[in-house]
């Protein structure tokens, strides 16, 4: 079956208008009319843990779904939310009221291709031992912006805990640790703990951008994907859930830390219960950068928000022997000046 995108026509011309990073408004990219992008009457909501039972399986379209561009009436068969038509790159936002979840809301995009080559240059330059070609990595014709579905979740916890505290003696100039056997209960909310909502993106390379001003979110409205790319989610909440907790019992342990108290501590065991588990579904705006380096594709990612660089980088073969035969150089001058003033 073949939808009918999202189309967001310019009021001045009639071309088909993009958001405006940084701005609330769409423009048209042809005539540069603004239009604002009217606010929704909703706000922001976590969803009850138990919901998930209750709604219908996801859907399993073959192929992803396919859309019919509005500019030159071409179908374009996309797995994506939101890209541009590949026949003459016009905007494209399918509906997501035909996803098993709907985005609650995302952070729009903030910064412009402009400010991202000038991080991107930044990073560049500061790679020692980089090939110049990774310069290249700042060029137009590399970047593209993607919006990146997160989960979010929200829970209260209790964690009960084994452990010893230490107690350092010292004697001259030993010092032994005695230690002690102790328990207890910490407790703690976790407040939108992140979880990446696809396969698509290393989760290293996502969680090196963080933080994430959630904060700054809005309720989600399709106007503000015109013009970008949207992953759709394609790891479930529960999934999502499972690397969660992991990144709470990191927090959990360090709290059972502090709460052992002593000079050094020792945690063995922790049960944890959660409880009041909510979740949501969130775009997050990330600037995406390629380029070719000795027969391999290597990628950057930007945060387009705060700026936050991260990503491959190669090395020059060649940079690292001059920086070794200079250190091997200056080590054998001041070999000889040593011997020299004996």
């Amino acid at each position: 079956m073949t939808y009918q995108q999202q189309s967001y026509a310019c009021s001045a011309c009639g071309s088909t208008a993009e958001y405006a990073p940084g701005k609330n408004v769409l423009r048209c990219p042809h005539c540069r009319f603004e239009q604002p992008i009217a606010p929704v009457n909703r706000q922001i909501q976590e969803h009850a843990w138990e919901e998930l039972a209750t709604l219908p399986p996801k859907p399993r379209a073959p192929g992803g779904q396919a859309l019919q561009c509005s500019g030159c009436g071409a179908v374009n068969e996309t797995a994506m939310l939101s890209g541009r038509c590949q026949f003459c790159a016009s905007p494209m936002v399918a509906s997501a009221a035909t996803d098993r979840i709907v985005p609650e809301a995302l952070v729009p995009f903030r910064m412009e291709q402009r400010a991202v080559h000038d991080h991107l240059r930044t990073w560049a330059k500061s790679r020692w031992f980089a090939p110049n070609s990774l310069k290249k990595v700042s060029s137009a014709e590399s970047l593209h912006g993607t919006y990146v579905p997160h989960w979010t979740y929200d829970a209260w916890t209790a964690s009960s805990y084994t452990g010893e505290r230490g107690k350092v003696v010292k004697s001259g100039d030993s010092e032994t640790v005695r230690w002690k056997r102790t328990s207890g209960t910490v407790q703690r909310f976790f407040d939108d703990v992140l979880a990446p909502g696809t396969s698509h993106v290393r989760l290293d390379r996502l969680k090196d951008l963080e933080p994430w001003p959630l904060h700054q979110a809005v309720p989600f409205q399709e106007e503000y994907l015109a013009g970008f790319r949207t992953l759709r989610y394609d790891v479930e909440p529960e999934a999502g859930w499972q690397y969660a907790t992991h990144r709470m019992a990191e927090v959990i342990k360090q709290d059972c830390r502090k709460d052992i108290g002593g000079d050094r501590q020792r945690v063995h065991s922790v049960n944890t219960n959660y409880a009041s588990v909510t979740y949501k579904l969130m775009l997050l705006p990330v600037w995406f950068a390629s380029y070719v380096y000795n027969g391999k594709q290597w990628q950057v990612v930007v945060n387009a928000d705060t700026g936050e660089v991260t990503g491959d980088r190669p090395y020059s073969p060649w940079k690292i022997t001059f920086a070794v035969v200079i250190a091997a150089m200056l080590a054998g001058f001041m070999f000889f000046m040593s011997n020299h003033h004996r």
